[in-house]
């Protein structure tokens, strides 16, 4: 099954937490903190692949989840990583957020993606050894791992993409040319998916076409098959228009512009593509007095735009011309790419006051409060408050970033019950 869109949900694994522990052996009165830190929590990778020409692994909605890192371990032993995922995608592959922004383009083989980071381990108390605290008891928890809902589309890589109508000859074509063995009849959306065929020149020269499901009036709005498919277009250097002279509805140069009314109105770059025209079934009747019209009407609107060679697919007539025109043409032509991959795979996990406050209360009811912020509850998931000075580096944070002078701003009061991401205290007016 040919599977080119799908959905799939990510969750990296969160970091193992950092250790408080302190040394104890024999004949060592005063054993100093060993706490080891955690190990990161697993990241999700995308790699791309030759050989694989669908997406139909991931065809159902599928959750992956990366591994969590160990916690720390005395005698300063750090928690194992956790292991990192790999998922195998076609060349070809685009991935976007659920807001439709592009975060990669993997157009090339062997092409990686890092999808999903894991969290960053917790630090053990020997970390936080100074010079007026030699006995530390705080250590940080893990870092959650990334969550995200990305879509996967496959845009196949071809160097020429056979456009037209639905049952113009462009399967026909493809299966004369190439050593594709595309399913031929004569009936509309004869050609369900996309497929691709090596097309080899007699001077040993080679390139790659691709079939597409023929196009209506209306594709690019949705209508028939080919909206489906318009995106494996976009990746081809060089657009072959096939043109059935004797097509049972319409005027030959009406449907040659209804197509391509349709390729611009999907993608506008599109029609700025070279794009040869082939004038099918040259064999039959009345086809020599069609094509004169044809070219007549071309020149007349596009005049020395488009190169026209009339061959007849199914008797093998006309054909090399066509192929080393297009050859030439995809020679010197430039590299389609479509966006730019963002590479960047750092991210600061340090805290940085700014202007604007990291937070926002919430009154819930006369005594109730809730604190809300990305980086706020970051911040407080990564402290051990199950340790007294956890307690107070949890306090002093909140209190260097402004919360109590908030909490007293908008009226609360001693005792007032304040949620943090389902940690609740009591307030206190500290001045």
């Amino acid at each position: 099954m040919f599977i080119d869109r799908a959905k799939i949900y990510l969750q990296a694994g969160k970091g193992g937490d950092g250790s408080v522990s302190f040394r104890r052996e024999k004949y060592v009165e005063f054993g100093g903190p060993d706490g080891g830190n955690g190990g990161n929590g697993g990241s999700i990778y995308f790699v791309s692949k030759d050989g694989i020409s669908t997406l139909s692994d991931y065809r159902h909605a599928i959750k992956v989840k990366a591994e969590d890192g160990d916690n720390g371990h005395k005698k300063n032993s750090f928690g194992r990583k956790g292991q990192d995922i790999y998922l195998v995608v076609p060349t070809g592959t685009v991935i976007y957020d659920e807001n439709n922004t592009i975060l990669a383009d993997l157009n090339k083989p062997g092409m990686e993606f890092l999808a999903c980071k894991g969290g960053k381990g917790g630090r053990g108390n020997k970390c936080f050894v100074s010079s007026t605290n030699r006995a530390p008891k705080i250590a940080e928890n893990g870092q959650l791992g990334e969550k995200k809902t990305l879509i996967l589309e496959l845009k196949l890589i071809a160097d020429a993409g056979l456009v037209g109508l639905p049952s113009v000859g462009k399967s026909t074509f493809l299966s004369v040319v190439s050593n594709a063995k595309p399913k031929i009849a004569e009936y509309h959306f004869t050609t369900l998916e996309p497929m691709l065929g090596t097309v080899k020149l007699p001077s040993g020269e080679d390139f790659v076409i691709a079939d597409l499901p023929g196009l209506i009036q209306g594709a690019s709005q949705g209508k028939g098959l080919g909206f489906v498919f318009l995106r494996h277009v976009e990746r081809c250097k060089v657009l072959i228009h096939i043109v059935d002279l004797n097509y049972p509805e319409g005027e030959p140069f009406d449907n040659f512009e209804k197509i391509n009314r349709e390729l611009e109105t999907y993608n506008p770059e599109l029609i700025k593509r070279p794009m040869v025209i082939a004038l099918n079934k040259m064999d039959e009747l009345d086809s020599n007095k069609k094509a004169e019209t044809f070219k007549n009407k071309l020149n007349e609107k596009y005049p020395n735009k488009y190169e026209v060679f009339e061959i007849s697919a199914i008797n093998k007539q006309g054909l090399l011309p066509l192929l080393r025109s297009v050859y030439q043409l995809i020679k010197t032509s430039q590299p389609i790419n479509l966006y730019t991959n963002n590479s960047s795979d750092e991210v600061n996990y340090t805290y940085v006051k700014k202007d604007k406050a990291p937070f926002k209360i919430f009154k819930k009811s006369d005594n109730h409060y809730e604190i809300i912020g990305d980086e706020v509850i970051k911040k407080y998931r990564s402290i051990n408050i199950k340790t007294d000075e956890g307690m107070m580096k949890l306090t002093s944070y909140l209190n260097s970033i402004g919360i109590n002078e908030e909490l007293k701003r908008i009226g609360a009061k001693d005792g007032s019950t304040i949620n943090l991401d389902g940690f609740e205290f009591e307030y206190y007016d500290i001045d």
